[in-house]
């Protein structure tokens, strides 16, 4: 048994297939995993059931094991999604990147995204692209 708090083997295992500048796509029960990001990327499907697992409770594990450097969101005109305040939250000191439907499809087409992680996500525009930082050598 691992110590961490991320068990998921395939997860494991595209993070660790992952560097600087790799992306990490998690999205809701909504999105179109299977054209609306890029082919070569892993995908897991964590979407058992409506609301099982939601995004935030990927976030959280993720972001106590990757740094992340940057994270994209997909927003709608007009106001904004509240589960931006629970991203926020889970990504303290990290600015969301806005940006429409569409721009959003084509970020996460993008080479670099390397893992789609699917939820079961309701909430409406719960999808995040996390850009992985640098781990700094030990000083």
């Amino acid at each position: 048994m691992l110590t961490t708090r991320l068990l998921h083997p395939e997860i494991l295992e595209a993070l660790a297939c992952s560097g600087h500048g790799g992306k990490v796509l998690i999205a809701d029960g909504n999105y179109p995993f299977s054209t609306r990001a890029n082919p070569a990327a892993k995908r897991v499907y964590l979407n058992f059931a409506p609301g099982k697992l939601n995004a935030v409770e990927v976030l959280e594990v993720l972001a106590s094991y990757i740094p992340v450097e940057s994270a994209d969101v997909m927003a709608p005109e007009g106001d904004e999604p509240p589960i931006f305040a629970e991203f926020r939250r889970c990504l303290p000191g990290t600015e969301l990147k806005k940006c429409g439907r569409f721009a959003f499809y084509d970020l996460a087409k993008d080479p670099e995204c390397a893992l789609v992680i699917a939820t079961g996500e309701q909430r409406i525009y719960a999808n995040i692209l996390l850009t992985i930082g640098v781990v700094p050598p030990p000083k």
